[in-house]
């Protein structure tokens, strides 16, 4: 997501600066392809006058303690403009929180909840924003960078403040990723018991559920290379939702964990191919009875 909205930016002619430091390699190659450029966080702090903090949700809070020190030190930009944009799959505590460290210092904080997938041609994923009340203005500004190729939705009425847009993105996820992870979890499990009995739920569904399946052939296997990245968005959204019904999540994120360690074994492992195979014959299915 990171470097596809870098490279919307800077294919509008925007700078984007990024901080490398400690990242893997395949990371660096996406940086580059996008036409970021990787300097040292003072110079990121002293330069940038917007920060999209863009991270696997549980490196959200650390980033933003990094570089709010460092722009402590930092030569602020000349227009003056410094401000923090949590765009993460976090809890809205969690943002409020990160929000905090801001805090009486000069740098504006917005609230942002990404919906959607990375930008591409013909196609803008929505970035929800919200910020506190009494800032109003730089919501305005946020939404100013829509003039860049950003697809921007500001939070506005009542009651909305910063945690709001983060909330939204909770409420969006839990339900799409959810759906994902019960659907993920049903197949293997009825594998379990039987390859009969997968078979057999895969011929109930295109009888009676026919869209929920038509909807497995696309999101099982887009799920399979991100699941490492939902485990953490899977445990905001347990903490979002809160009390027992928080489980529901927590459970999530422990079959996203399993998937994971079923993508990292050589070759597939027995989780991902029991799920290919079921996507497979899904389609087949599918596609048999269109003729």
């Amino acid at each position: 997501m990171g470097s596809a909205v870098a490279r919307r930016l800077v294919t509008a002619g925007c700078t984007v600066l990024t901080n490398l430091d400690g990242r893997s390699d395949a990371t660096r190659e996406r940086a580059c392809a996008a036409g970021m450029q990787d300097v040292p966080l003072p110079e990121l702090a002293a330069r940038a006058e917007w920060v999209l903090s863009i991270l696997p949700p549980s490196e959200a809070y650390n980033f933003a303690q990094s570089y709010r020190e460092a722009h402590a030190t930092a030569a602020k930009p000349s227009t003056g403009r410094v401000a923090f944009a949590d765009c993460n799959a976090v809890n809205p505590q969690t943002v409020k929180t990160i929000a905090g460290l801001f805090s009486g210092t000069a740098i504006s904080f917005v609230d942002a909840g990404i919906i959607g997938g990375p930008p591409k041609d013909g196609y803008d994923p929505v970035f929800y924003a919200s910020v506190d009340p009494a800032d109003a203005g730089v919501l305005d500004d946020f939404v100013g960078l829509s003039k860049y190729g950003l697809r921007i939705s500001p939070l506005r009425g009542e009651g909305a403040g910063i945690g709001d847009a983060s909330a939204l993105k909770m409420s969006y996820a839990g339900i799409t990723k959810g759906m994902t992870g019960i659907c993920t979890a049903m197949i293997l499990a009825a594998h379990s018991s039987s390859p009969a009995t997968a078979e057999a739920l895969l011929h109930e569904l295109y009888d009676s559920q026919r869209p929920t399946l038509q909807r497995i052939t696309r999101a099982v296997p887009d799920m399979l290379p991100k699941a490492y990245r939902w485990i953490g968005e899977m445990e905001e959204i347990s903490a979002f939702v809160g009390g027992g019904e928080g489980s529901i999540h927590h459970g999530i994120a422990k079959l996203y964990e399993r998937i994971e360690r079923s993508m990292g074994e050589e070759g597939d492992g027995e989780d991902v191919k029991v799920l290919k195979d079921f996507v497979q014959d899904a389609k087949k299915l599918i596609e048999k009875n269109q003729k």
